[in-house]
């Protein structure tokens, strides 16, 4: 039969077919869809010759074929490179003729209304649950946790309701249509239109001087440019949510301030990087790296669309040019066989079921297209895994988990009886452990395996809410020096107060928005930390509440008050004895331990230098690199506002064991409590960065006083790019 003369709605006629005939039928999940060989180039799967050709994406069409999305425009202006026959391609493929550089990103941004699926290339899976090894499966790779699900376009770029740091947990509902989606999301953005955005993103560039970024840093990362970005993304996004929160601090409210900071530095500003798609890694981001918000993975060019699971990319690898994968993030929707999180089963996208009830099958287009090209050509495709956030019910953490080949394809219906491709990934050999780690250490939280090399379970002995384990798997040493562990710095004397703190009277906790909270009014009218502990902007000095507050335990301006809020381990490191990590992720300008130990006079610094405690002493009174590069020379760094010096030799905690570092993940504050005339200075430390689990923390010991000779210089092994070569 002549597939082309056969409707939906066709009867052959009478006599018209052979029954003499037999037909080979085989179940749909048996059927891998086949492409003709490229010249030079055999077929793995299929050695012999093609059953039917595929009509290529670039045409020409047959009739009744209409060309696809984005294939339909022209694609002349990909800038081509030719490679010398027979040389290797710069993506790894051989005996190809023309292979095109690196692609700007978004060159195959989905358009807005509805696809020929009846949907804008989004993927459509079941939200059934699973559980595997303690992390949360949701089979779900279209991000239907969001809390308000929506496909507004904002200056060219999808933004996809999907990461929330603070606000509704509504699900979301079929039916309603794009246009009230979008329109939704639209009034989300525009309720920021009472805050100057550009002018704080101005500030913000300025002070980071990426105000005018290098074309072609913009192309080409390296690592320092990725985590400037991405620290000048969240200190935007922080500093909006905290300017609206101010306005509007009603409860469940959800105004995207990720969107918007976003926007405003990819579109505005021009503040990317690795924007040129490619094969393989990305320049600057490492295997294990996380993210806590979707439009991270754009800014910094790890997987460009901000909706869309697959990003894929136009090649010219034969006479016609062929879209092939380059990432995929794995939003939850995956399966893992062989229980060793390096094989992934991803399910293709379109199709499935619309809001409005309707069901298609998945079509062999765009991404779906893209992944079986991949599989023939064997190209090397980024995977990034959606993990459940447990801190935060209603986000996710985005691991990129490396690069992986595609080893097989097929179709099977789903409990819907549609049609849905699924793909087979295995991960290339040879790469850091990043999903497998975080199940591991989901296994060791849950008593499923044990954390080889334990000294002790819990080194606080219960003096913190989270369990601190000392581990040594590097030799035979049993642990640090004695000391006693204490939770906070122990004062014999507090300091005097300029002026008498009468404390605040907000009994169920200072609430953002609350202009008469006297703690409130201290930190600028602000409160400075977010409900997930997140400090929103960088200050001078933070003012907790104190004794003489009426506020509960658990107000959010008593943040580094509440002890640990990770799972910590003491570790034994290779050449830097003890050193301090973390089992659990943590998010950027997260808060995460203070420092604790005795209190001393400032003149005694010198005294504990010579006295070899110099190891266990934090001093305030050092010079210490801003945490925010400035313009101006003559500004010095913020300092505590009273000579602070802790020692850590005989009492201390966690904080005793960081390290230092040239490029530190982690910075301090200074933190005070008032009670009457009393004042307390503690020091906090929060992350700098996203940083993922068991990275070592460290931070920047600071430089000694040009009068502070007693100290002696050790030599610095920190190996970061930025090293002075020694610290004090």
């Amino acid at each position: 039969m002549e597939q082309g003369g056969l409707g939906s709605d066709s009867v052959p006629p009478s006599g018209s077919i052979d029954k003499s005939r037999v037909l080979d039928v085989r179940p749909l999940r048996c059927l891998v869809p086949m492409f003709p060989s490229s010249p030079g180039m055999g077929s793995v799967s299929n050695p012999h010759a093609t059953p039917f050709v595929c009509v290529p994406p670039t045409g020409p069409f047959p009739p009744g074929v209409s060309p696809l999305y984005p294939f339909s425009v022209s694609n002349g202006s990909h800038n081509n490179q030719n490679t010398a026959a027979g040389q290797p391609g710069p993506y790894g493929f051989g005996n190809t003729s023309t292979i095109p550089s690196p692609v700007p990103l978004n060159a195959f941004r989905t358009p807005q209304g509805p696809s020929i699926n009846g949907d804008a290339g989004r993927s459509r899976r079941g939200n059934r649950n699973r559980t595997g090894q303690g992390i949360v499966i949701e089979d779900d790779d279209d991000y239907s946790d969001s809390q308000n699900h929506s496909e507004p376009y904002v200056s060219g770029f999808s933004m996809h309701v999907n990461d929330v740091e603070a606000g509704s947990s509504g699900r979301r509902k079929k039916g309603g249509g794009s246009q009230k989606r979008t329109r939704r999301a639209q009034q989300q953005l525009e309720s920021f239109s009472e805050v100057d955005v550009d002018s704080e993103a101005n500030g913000i560039l300025a002070v980071f001087r990426l105000a005018e970024l290098d074309p072609d840093k913009k192309s080409n990362g390296d690592k320092e440019l990725v985590q400037r970005i991405l620290l000048i993304f969240d200190l935007l996004r922080r500093k909006l949510t905290q300017l609206e929160e101010a306005k509007d601090p009603t409860p469940g409210s959800t105004r995207r301030p990720d969107l918007r900071a976003a926007t405003t530095l990819m579109t505005n500003k021009g503040v990317r990087t690795n924007s040129l798609k490619r094969f393989g890694h990305v320049p600057g981001v490492e295997v294990g790296d996380i993210f806590f918000f979707r439009m991270e993975l754009c800014l910094v060019g790890l997987h460009a669309p901000s909706m869309a699971g697959i990003d894929y990319m136009s090649v010219k690898l034969t006479m016609d040019e062929e879209p092939l994968a380059v990432s995929i993030v794995s939003s939850g929707g995956y399966d893992d066989e062989g229980n060793d999180g390096d094989v992934l089963i991803y399910s293709g996208q379109g199709g499935v079921q619309r809001r409005d009830g309707q069901m298609f099958d998945q079509k062999l287009e765009r991404g779906n297209l893209a992944m079986e090209k991949s599989l023939h050509r064997a190209n090397e495709v980024r995977v990034i895994r959606g993990l459940k956030d447990v801190a935060n019910s209603t986000g996710k953490i985005y691991v990129y988990d490396g690069v992986y080949k595609i080893q097989n394809s097929w179709t099977e219906k789903n409990k819907s009886g549609c049609s849905v491709f699924k793909y087979k990934l295995s991960r290339v050999a040879g790469q850091p452990a990043a999903f497998t780690l975080w199940k591991s250490i989901q296994q060791w939280k849950d008593g499923v395996t044990s954390r080889s090399g334990v000294i002790l379970p819990d080194l606080t002995s219960g003096a913190e809410s989270q369990l601190v384990s000392l581990v040594n798997d590097v030799d035979d040493e049993k642990g640090p020096a004695y000391f006693t562990y204490i939770p906070t710095l122990k004062y014999s004397k507090p300091f005097s107060s300029p002026k008498p703190s009468t404390g605040c009277h907000c009994i169920g906790g200072c609430q953002p928005g609350d202009s008469n909270c006297p703690c409130i009014q201290r930190n600028g009218g602000y409160v400075p930390y977010s409900s997930l502990g997140v400090l929103m902007s960088y200050k001078s000095l933070i003012y907790e509440c104190g004794q003489t507050c009426s506020c509960p335990p658990n107000c959010r301006n008593r943040m580094s008050q509440a002890g640990l809020k990770v799972r910590l381990e003491v570790f034994k490191t290779k050449d830097k004895g003890w050193g301090l990590r973390s089992w659990d992720p943590i998010r950027a300008g997260a808060f995460i331990c203070e420092y604790a130990g005795d209190v001393v006079d400032a003149s005694r610094v010198s005294e504990l230098a010579s006295e070899n405690e110099d190891g266990y002493v934090f001093d305030s009174t050092r010079i210490y690199e801003p945490l925010e590069p400035v313009n101006d020379p003559s500004i010095e760094p913020a300092k505590a506002p009273f000579p602070l010096v802790i020692s850590a030799k005989n009492s201390g905690n966690v904080a005793r064991f960081m390290n230092h570092s040239c490029s530190p993940n982690v910075y301090w504050q200074p933190v005070l409590q008032e009670s009457n005339n009393d004042s307390y200075l503690h020091i906090a430390f929060f992350a700098i960065r996203h940083v993922p689990p068991m990275q070592e923390l460290t931070f920047d010991y600071g430089m000694i006083r040009s009068d502070q000779t007693s100290y002696r210089r050790k030599k610095c092994l920190c190996g970061s790019a930025k090293c002075r070569g020694y610290f004090y």
